[in-house]
């Protein structure tokens, strides 16, 4: 099996600094690619093997979209989305299940609370219609229903769905899959390199043949807020920048520009605290994003460093 991504193939993507010292590093692996699926830059080890995570979603769904199942607007925006557990994202959750003939009861997600704090802040409870990937366990249901699948079974991996998203992150990524585990969410996740999601993401948000692809990049730009929440990293970076930006767990950004310009990052330490900004640093860096307008992204997403309730540090990402 390719090696996983390891100490000794990150390398220094940004730093904490507090009151003239650095405090914290995060070391990584990073990869662009151009429209041609050229890589245009590499840092790290991006041939390594990495747990894309919920950066996965987009060929999830495009996967449910090839199942035959006639999703678009919110509702494809929530196939792929991470998020934050408003009203209104589960109000599109449960209008995708009632299309499916189905209930809450059908989903397989855990129950958790919602990212939102205003929305945590009226239950009593965590639920599984407020846990971030259920819009995805949704249209999963959706694609079950759509084809006389089974429901109780939809995320064992020999399921006929479940089967298909194998094959759309091969064909996407350009690579078999030589590992899979178990997501977060319980649905399987199937290791990649950077090189190979950076590809995947590229042929996603770019000018693609693919009609599936335009129309999932085409309704995340319609929506952005519904693929995380409004205020949060994903979100405004859609709506500053023009750009899919799709977060996953411990440490993974992926971003696909309209060109069909894509960064793939993946932070060791598994905190995300640092990917917005390291993402969009080698997007500009790259020439496919304006650098005034990536700072101001940055300014928006990046968590302060405080001391006292005052700024007296910053993240800066290190990389040329």
């Amino acid at each position: 099996m390719t090696d996983v991504l390891t100490v000794s193939g990150a390398v220094e993507l940004a730093v904490i600094e507090r009151s003239g010292m650095i405090e914290s590093r995060h070391i990584g692996a990073a990869v662009v690619v151009g429209p041609d699926a050229a890589t245009l830059r590499e840092v790290g080890d991006v041939d390594a093997l990495i747990y894309p995570r919920s950066t996965l979603k987009p060929l999830q769904a495009l996967a449910v979209l090839r199942s035959g199942v006639d999703l678009d607007g919110e509702e494809l925006v929530l196939a792929t989305a991470s998020h934050a557990g408003t009203g209104d994202h589960v109000a599109v959750v449960q209008r995708m299940l009632a299309e499916a003939g189905l209930d809450d009861s059908a989903l397989q997600c855990p129950a958790d609370w919602p990212f939102d704090r205003d929305a945590r802040d009226g239950m009593a409870a965590p639920t599984r219609l407020t846990m971030n990937c259920s819009g995805k366990h949704a249209a999963f249901l959706m694609a079950c229903a759509a084809n006389g699948w089974p429901t109780e079974s939809y995320l064992a991996p020999e399921h006929p769905l479940q089967q298909r998203i194998l094959a759309t992150v091969e064909e996407f990524t350009g690579a078999g899959v030589e590992h899979s585990g178990i997501d977060g969410c319980g649905a399987p996740v199937h290791a990649v390199t950077l090189r190979g999601l950076a590809t995947a993401i590229s042929r996603v948000t770019g000018p693609a043949d693919d009609a599936d692809a335009s129309r999932l990049a085409a309704a995340v730009r319609a929506h952005p807020w519904a693929i995380d929440g409004p205020g949060r990293a994903n979100t405004v970076t859609i709506e500053k920048l023009g750009l899919i930006a799709k977060l996953g767990a411990e440490g993974v950004m992926v971003m696909g520009a309209p060109d069909g310009t894509a960064v793939a990052v993946k932070v060791l330490d598994g905190s995300l605290r640092a990917a917005t900004a390291v993402a969009l640093h080698l997007l500009v860096t790259a020439g496919a994003v304006d650098a005034d307008a990536a700072a101001e992204v940055e300014a928006i997403t990046t968590e302060p460093v405080l001391g006292g309730g005052r700024p007296v540090g910053a993240l800066r990402v290190t990389l040329p």
